[in-house]
């Protein structure tokens, strides 16, 4: 682990920005104070002081992950539960079935995270990830109380997009966290738990979603998730404790001003943000956010690719139930058993993924002679890109010819296990390159493929009916293969100088 002590104001060499983004998260992005000021600046006492949370014991550490990625897995779960009792919905409050209204209130839940992320991230660089992490918890778990009550469609549609508005704040905060915790190299495992969250959830949600429509009312659908979030509200006042090293810092400086009277006394983050308002803050972090998503060809591509599969997912999960009942015959509780083939592939991407990115990272790094960068993250990712639309011609064409279940779920089974894969490389590599500002970075990523999840179900029903359910999955395999399958080559070449340029136009204000 490298002592924060050691972290200077980074210089343009290569070398220097690979070890900036493994170095701690404390003072990043930073810069060196005049050495007459150094000594009132609070740090860490050592490179090995408890209170860093990559210090925390393993346990401590994995409990903390765990709770992060439980908050994560809910809201999206929520997301999706619904979408086996629409035609329950749409009878109740008079909506036609299959119209766009329809489909927004499955999809308008996902609107919300194009929103939340973007002030969630910079609040939480202001307040801590476990004050943002929490209270927007809360604010899910109310609004999603709200829905089970609604009593008109209009009602239903704004209660589902401020719950998703709370249940956003882990899919921007999370990928941070991880980083708070975790050392690169030891990265992997943790961020494939927390990248299985928002993709097991839509797929787990309508498995259980269908059997308690089934046997109750739509209404129970909002009522049981909201049992489920509470009880993990409770464990998470437990077991989650402050990750952000500023904020733990800042603590500790607080405490030392109260107990020797010296008011120079500050962290280096405090210093810095100390010469800009709350607001100019927050303005500059949007502000970093949209200009990662234009000016960083980097992230330009990585969150489109991500949108695109995002998207993909979200519109296979307002017509998957449809396409059993319909087309194969079957009951709304059986069709909801399909979604496990989607639960599965995740799964087993995730737990394979993990260990298959952790192992090329540690030896790809023995081979640049100890020196880590963040392209040794892809690697995986031109597996996982070919996997995607292979998997969707697979699922498309098997089920526009009625062929056995089994094998259109096959089809699903794989290119959920692409999505995952492609996921967790992804979230890694950001989060590895952008350091500090990984928030306001996933934020941004989160951002545009919620658009992505909230638009590709509002046509999903009119491109099926046109083009039938094999050319129409031939159209999104297409899109993923000429966005997805280069990109890992021509990032692993040229991501340095792709980063660099980024870096000189000073896009982290």
């Amino acid at each position: 682990m490298q002592n924060p002590s050691d972290l200077k104001a980074p210089d343009n060499s290569a070398q220097d920005d690979a070890e900036s983004h493994s170095a701690p998260p404390t003072l990043h992005d930073v810069e060196a104070p005049a050495p007459k000021e150094k000594s009132n600046f609070v740090d860490w006492d050592s490179s090995d002081d408890p209170k860093n949370p990559r210090n925390w014991t393993f346990r401590h550490r994995w409990a903390a992950t765990a709770v992060v990625s439980l908050f994560t897995f809910m809201s999206p779960l929520a997301s999706s539960m619904v979408a086996p009792a629409l035609p329950q919905i749409s009878r109740e409050l008079n909506l036609e079935q299959g119209s766009v209204l329809e489909a927004m209130t499955l999809s308008v839940f996902v609107l919300a995270y194009a929103v939340g992320p973007l002030f969630f991230g910079p609040l939480s660089e202001i307040y801590g990830r476990r004050l943002i992490l929490q209270g927007s918890n809360l604010f899910f778990l109310a609004f999603n109380i709200a829905c089970s009550r609604a009593q008109t469609s209009s009602q239903l549609l704004a209660f589902r997009f401020l719950a998703g508005l709370g249940g956003s704040a882990p899919l921007a905060i999370g990928g941070g966290t991880i980083a708070d915790l975790w050392a690169p190299e030891e990265r992997g495992m943790a961020m494939s738990l927390y990248s299985l969250a928002p993709l097991t959830g839509p797929a787990l949600g309508p498995v259980a979603g269908a059997w308690v429509a089934e046997k109750t009312s739509w209404r129970w659908v909002f009522y049981s998730t909201s049992i489920a979030d509470g009880v993990i509200q409770l464990v998470g006042l437990w077991y989650l404790k402050e990750t952000y090293a500023p904020t733990i810092l800042a603590a500790k400086a607080r405490a030392l001003r109260k107990s020797t009277g010296d008011e120079s006394i500050c962290t280096a983050h405090e210093h810095k943000r100390n010469s800009i308002s709350t607001w100019k803050f927050i303005v500059n972090a949007l502000l970093r956010s949209i200009k990662f998503l234009l000016f960083d060809p980097v992230m330009t591509v990585m969150a489109t690719y991500m949108a695109v599969m995002y998207g993909t997912m979200y519109l296979q999960l307002t017509t998957f139930a449809s396409l059993w009942t319909r087309r194969y015959g079957e009951s709304v509780g059986i069709a909801g058993l399909n979604y496990l083939f989607m639960g599965a592939g995740f799964t087993l991407g995730a737990q394979l993924g993990a260990r298959i990115l952790d192992h090329i990272y540690k030896h790809l790094k023995e081979r640049n002679n100890g020196v880590p960068t963040p392209e040794m993250r892809l690697p995986l990712l031109a597996i996982g890109s070919f996997m995607l639309p292979a998997g969707l011609l697979l699922y498309g064409w098997t089920a526009e010819y009625r062929i056995f279940w089994l094998v259109p779920d096959i089809g699903v089974f794989i290119y959920c296990t692409g999505i995952i894969a492609s996921f967790l490389c992804i979230q890694t590599y950001i989060v590895d390159t952008y350091g500090l500002h990984a928030a306001s970075a996933v934020a941004a990523v989160s951002s545009f493929r919620s658009i992505a999840g909230f638009a590709f179900p509002l046509f999903s029903e009119k491109m099926f009916t046109a083009l039938g359910i094999g050319w129409g999955n031939s159209v999104l395999a297409l899109i993923a293969l000429v966005i997805g399958c280069p990109s890992p080559f021509l990032f692993y070449k040229y991501g340095p100088q792709l980063r660099a340029l980024a870096r000189s136009s000073r896009i982290p204000t």
